[in-house]
């Protein structure tokens, strides 16, 4: 897991993800977990791009914060 922008500026492109995408950040979570298992972080963004047509930062954005929440699951 690398950390691709600045706490600020990931919080505020998950905020507009709703609004750009018409989808909350929860949903694309989920379809990245049922997504097919990729291990590389490059990987898991480009699938997002191609699969379901989100801008690059987007597609950072919702992958490094399935990283971020999946690291804490196992840590919990």
């Amino acid at each position: 897991m690398s950390q691709v922008f600045s706490e600020e500026t990931h919080r505020n492109l998950l905020a507009r993800i709703p609004h750009c995408t018409g989808r909350e950040v929860t949903d694309w979570l989920r379809t990245v977990d049922e997504g097919p298992s990729l291990f590389r972080f490059e990987d898991k963004v480009n699938w997002l791009r191609h699969e379901h047509n989100l801008a690059y930062g987007h597609a950072k954005a919702i992958i490094h914060e399935y990283d971020l929440r999946r690291a804490a699951r196992k840590l919990g």
